[in-house]
């Protein structure tokens, strides 16, 4: 089995260099001053730690002083991906990786393993703007679609416990899909790109931006790779700023508002072993008719006032509606589910310097979230699974929660941090139908419907942190941390098999965190290691009835490496090796399975990317071309831990060509080898089941850049 390994990896290697010699070759070697329009050299690598970041404070802080992990995708990169699905993008961060459904459908591990069912969604804080871009317990696991990472400046990943400053969701990490900044010209600059690929695949994307304004728009029209799995997709970001003079202090108001709308055909499992390397059956799709639209409305204003250099004032009202009806084609009964939310909500940030070695940090967050659900199967499928309304339930939803974090400058070689916040998060739940149980007297029906009730959660959470500089170039940094997250609506009042309440505690995780970061000559680096401990883990048992009180434990090495020269090349590496494990029995299995690795959880996830810009006088001049080389390792697609998927290995190429002074034209080949492969594996209802991975596929853009 090694051997096939290093055999397999060496023919990868070997392919990779003849296709980067291909490519490279004709771009020339005579480099001067100068950047592609709309893009910042120097970005398509790791973050320079050194690098402003925006964090939960609210406010930007150095990544420097941060006693933790933080990961940033920079402008550049996205450019250059391109990327058709955020999966694409984020595989340049180590420890996360996006498991593709159909569509823009996905699953997410983030130092965690690939979680799923009811709330399991809850563990990750999907942010845009440091807002959540879902209410807390209101979560969904495709909610990543609902960002406009499309027209993103850049992607921000904080690993880990991250509740001090962002509450309940934040158990394993947070995305932040950063907006784009404004450009100092008055007169702005405007781009229109247009692409078309394979599998009748065409996106539109246009926008304008100056000192005050930034508008963008991203179309996307897909045929899909398999049989009636196509989408249409459409993102719109609006962002305005103004600066006043207030009382002596400077004041800038930021206004965003972000629209999306996705219609989505979805492709459902194919089942058989290795059924996705079966050239017949790759666009197979077993469920032609199943669907998701998906729409969502967000809309903040950030007044962030500065009265003196010491002090920092931020408050964020903001509104936000997401509304969502598919067909839930993964159970064999198919009934349709809408869903929708509205919210109102605030964060506030206070920040005071009382010298150079003490900073404050104060806030107080709050929302109030009108949400609902209904469940209905048009025809009866069994005497415990009837026609009708299974589910119609509204809840009510209120959050308060003040934080509390102190940063303390010993001396020059030492920083140490500390952080506290406490959430009230209380549930109104009305059921909206007339009974318990939707099926006809005497049967044990699967759906149950719980009377009115009303459910409190208090959870508090802190860090305490240390960053020792080790000369100028090197830093040592320490965390500890706890995070949690509150029970989800869905895991409380969407019962199954009899039962009639949940008493579901909040999941929390116990964090331990070293890492080292720095740089040396053309070097750059950030090595990390961890162990996670996390306790009241929510799940779904045999009898199909919401419980609590499971633990599993995360353990894991990341590291992400970066090397450039003189602005011409350069190689980077993301990599982690974790160890996702059952710390419990839990009751989902006739076997023990404490100790077993956690089903959909490879234990070695990576990426490495080299590539060469030229801005050089010549044919090619204004050129970028780099190769990337994925690697996701083998894992059990059951808890008993008796069936695998083997992993996979793809390259991916991409170019970027100046072909004059305002036109650019990119093209982008995905898995360059045609590698058999699968996005997901999953072994249910006593079978193999898979999510094909797409064969090589090429898009094309012309962008005109003014």
């Amino acid at each position: 089995m090694h051997g096939k390994f290093w055999v397999t990896t060496f023919l990868d290697i070997g392919v990779a260099a003849i296709l980067i010699v291909a490519s490279i070759g004709a771009l020339g070697n005579n480099v001067v001053d100068g950047q592609m329009p709309g893009i910042q050299t120097g970005e398509i690598g790791p973050p320079l730690f050194e690098e402003l970041i925006v964090y939960g404070s609210r406010t930007e802080t150095a990544a420097s002083a941060l006693p933790g992990s933080a990961y940033k995708i920079g402008a550049e990169a996205l450019a250059l991906t391109g990327h058709r699905h955020i999966a694409d993008a984020l595989v340049r961060v180590p420890g996360v990786w996006l498991s593709r459904g159909n569509g823009q459908e996905h699953l997410t591990a983030l130092r965690s393993p690939v979680l799923t069912g009811a709330g399991a969604c809850g563990a990750f804080l999907m942010a845009e703007d440091n807002i959540p871009l879902r209410a807390a317990g209101f979560c969904n696991v495709n909610q990543l679609f609902e960002a406009t990472s499309e027209l993103a400046g850049r992607i921000e990943v904080l690993s880990g416990p991250q509740s001090v400053l962002y509450g309940s969701n934040a158990l394993h990490g947070v995305i932040n899909v950063v907006s784009p900044s404004y450009q100092g010209d008055s007169d702005g600059s405007t781009t229109l790109a247009v692409e078309g690929g394979s599998h009748d695949y065409y996106r539109t994307r246009l926008s304008h931006q100056n000192s005050k304004w930034y508008a963008g728009f991203d179309g996307v029209r897909s045929g899909g790779y398999k049989d009636n799995a196509g989408f249409d997709q459409q993102k719109l970001k609006l962002r305005h700023r103004t600066k006043a003079m207030w009382r002596a202090g400077e004041l800038n108001i930021t206004t965003t508002a972000a629209l999306t709308n996705l219609n989505q055909e979805t492709a459902g499992f194919i089942t058989g072993n290795d059924a996705y390397q079966d050239d017949s059956r790759k666009q197979e799709n077993p469920n032609p008719e199943a669907y998701r639209d998906v729409r969502s409305q967000r809309l903040n204003i950030r007044f962030d006032y500065r009265p003196d250099s010491a002090t920092q004032w931020v408050f964020t009202p903001y509104l936000r509606h997401t509304e969502m009806k598919f067909l839930m084609h993964f159970l064999p009964w198919q009934p349709v589910e809408r869903n929708r939310h509205y919210s109102v909500g605030w964060q506030t940030a206070y920040r005071y310097h009382f010298d150079q070695q003490f900073t404050l940090h104060l806030g107080l967050d709050g929302e109030y979230t009108q949400g609902e659900l209904q469940e209905t199967q048009a025809a009866e499928f069994s005497p415990t699974i009837p026609a009708g309304v299974h589910y119609d339930y509204r809840v009510a939803a209120q959050v308060v929660s003040p934080y509390a974090a102190l940063d303390w400058q010993v001396n020059d070689m030492t920083r140490l941090s500390a952080g506290l916040r406490y959430e009230w998060l209380s549930y109104d739940y009305d059921n909206r139908t007339a009974s318990i149980s939707p099926c006809t007297d005497g049967v044990v029906c699967r759906f149950i419907r719980p009377d009115d009730t009303t459910d409190g959660y208090s959870n508090a959470s802190w860090q305490l942190g240390l960053v020792r500089e080790l000369g100028s170039v090197h830093q040592l940094y320490f965390n500890v941390s706890r995070g949690y997250r509150a029970p989800q609506v869905t895991e409380l009042y969407r019962l199954q098999s009899g039962q009639l309440g949940s008493e579901l505690n909040a999941e929390t995780a116990d964090n331990v965190e070293l890492g080292l970061r720095g740089s040396a000559g053309h070097w750059q680096y950030t090595f990390a290691a961890y162990r996670m401990e996390k306790d009241d883990v929510i799940f779904q048992n045999s009898a199909r009835q919401n419980v609590s009180g499971a633990s599993t434990l995360h353990r894991g090495l990341e590291l992400s490496l970066h090397w450039q020269a003189d602005n011409k090349w350069y190689f980077d590496i993301n990599a982690s090796y974790a160890k996702h494990s059952y710390d419990s029995n839990m009751d989902i299995s006739a076997v023990s399975i404490k100790g077993n690795d956690i089903d959909t959880a490879p234990r070695y996830t990576g990426s490495a990317h080299v590539g060469r810009r030229s801005t050089g006088e010549g044919f090619f001049a204004g050129s970028s071309v780099e190769l990337e080389w994925v690697y996701l390792g083998s894992y059990y697609t059951d808890p008993q831990n008796q069936h695998s998927y083997r992993g996979h290995r793809l390259m991916n190429l991409r170019w970027q060509w100046q072909a004059a002074p305002h036109w650019q034209l990119g093209l982008r080949l995905n898995n360059v080898a045609n590698t058999d492969y699968a996005d997901r594996a999953d072994f249910g209802f006593g079978q193999e089941r898979y999510f094909v991975g797409e064969p090589r596929t090429g898009v094309i853009e012309l962008n005109w850049h003014r």
